[in-house]
């Protein structure tokens, strides 16, 4: 069942190509602001979740659970809210998951109050449906782009959230001095920009996205298949539609796989980075660094690659992406006792990362059946946070056991698994 056009959507007799091309532009854009907003608002908390837990816990042992609570969060919320885009629109998907990482944020105010550790999970792991929102921006961004942009159009709206994770981590302490202005519990000032940033960018998409992305492109494909059904009728000749297509089902697999196995990738060896240096007596301005060029290399250079996927195609780029985590793991691999080495390896992980999932993105956007694409994107989503989450997990322990060069090295196989995908998945359309 495809998308319910919504009041706002133009009817179908003056759906033209100059229309969706008008309506695409805009809403590129409101997505762009959207994640900077949303970026702002997460980039504190998730910092700052981490020390709250261990101090309400009262053993650091518990502060990863912090990390693990967004992700968890981001997996379950990212379904419903295909689901919902689905039934009523991309708009009210999007600022639905906004207003629920408001309300975690306000949860975990509360929480740090009571000093309730179970209280302050349950806040965090709303606040996670932020980053679902972030995942399914980028599948909006493609709604209504031509397949000669789709890779552009979704890296660009990736490469926004660069603003908000490079500075949300910085609101850290005005947060605290706002916070503590306000006589708001200790540490839970930087919630106050996750609760506004969140609202605005809900405010943002309601108000916005008008017509919603998904009902237009619903409307659209209808047009297209109204004027085909004509020619065909004139002609005797029928042609094929868009409206028409089925499910590429090994390129939804192997999309679903790429974007999947690089997440984890890059979660696992990006995870333990700042216990392995500063184990080696890296300081934390050292360990912030890298972790900052990490960051750097996930979005900043996305477009480019989405320009690339656009131009020679998402299996190559997907290829591209799993060289550059390759070339990175062999970096931290042989490199685990250079600071150098591994600040470069960091960099080309997040650049792997980058290049797989736009392409990964694009891939998977085309190869479902429209119809069916807003729950072919949750699932991917559902996925792809499932895996992050799992290889954050595992790598602790593969840590322990193997050490920093190990663990670059056991992740060479979820690599090299995509890889052989890539070789052995037929080219169906």
């Amino acid at each position: 069942m495809s998308a319910t056009p919504s009041p706002h959507t133009p009817t179908l007799h003056v759906v033209t190509a100059e229309t969706v091309a008008a309506v695409q532009r805009r809403t590129r854009g409101v997505l762009m602001a959207g994640q900077v907003l949303a970026g702002l608002g997460m980039g504190a908390t998730l910092s700052i979740g981490a020390i709250l837990a261990a101090d309400i816990s009262g053993s650091p042992a518990f502060s990863g659970m912090a990390a693990t609570a967004v992700t968890l969060g981001a997996a379950l919320t990212a379904i419903p809210l295909a689901r919902l885009a689905r039934r009523a629109g991309r708009a009210p998907s999007l600022a639905t998951g906004a207003l629920a990482a408001a309300a975690g944020a306000v949860m975990a105010t509360f929480a740090a109050g009571l000093q309730s550790f179970p209280l302050l999970l349950l806040g965090i792991l709303l606040i996670g449906s932020g980053t679902a929102v972030n995942l399914q921006s980028r599948f909006a961004a493609v709604d209504l782009a031509a397949p000669s942009t789709r890779g552009r159009d979704l890296s660009l709206v990736v490469w926004a959230t660069t603003v908000g994770a490079v500075s949300g981590p910085n609101l850290i302490g005005p947060g605290e001095t706002l916070g503590a202005y306000l006589g708001m519990p200790e540490l839970t000032g930087p919630f106050l920009f996750t609760m506004v940033a969140q609202s605005l960018a809900a405010v943002l998409y309601l108000v916005a996205l008008r017509p919603d992305p998904l009902a237009l492109a619903a409307a659209w494909r209808a047009e297209q298949a109204r004027v085909a059904r004509a020619e065909e009728e004139r002609t005797g000749v029928a042609a094929p539609t868009v409206a028409a297509m089925v499910d590429d089902r090994p390129s939804i697999r192997l999309a679903m796989l790429a974007i999947a196995l690089s997440h984890a990738t890059m979660v696992a060896v990006m995870a333990m980075t700042p216990v392995h240096l500063t184990a080696h007596g890296a300081s934390l301005v050292i360990v912030g660094f890298t972790i900052s060029l990490h960051i750097a290399g996930m979005y900043a250079l996305s477009p480019v690659f989405g320009i690339v996927a656009d131009r020679v195609g998402r299996r190559a780029t997907i290829l591209m992406g799993q060289g550059m985590l390759a070339a990175s793991l062999l970096m931290t691999g042989f490199g685990a006792e250079s600071q150098g080495w591994v600040v470069a390896g960091l960099i080309f992980l997040g650049l792997g990362w980058s290049a797989s999932t736009v392409a990964g993105s694009a891939l998977l956007t085309e190869s479902a059946a429209p119809d069916r694409r807003t729950i072919v994107q949750g699932r991917s989503d559902l996925v792809m946070s499932g895996t992050g989450a799992l290889g954050g997990a595992l790598a602790g322990v593969v840590l322990a056991l193997l050490g920093y060069n190990g663990l670059s090295f056991v992740s060479m196989a979820l690599v090299m698994t995509v890889v052989i995908a890539l070789v052995v998945t037929p080219h169906k359309r």
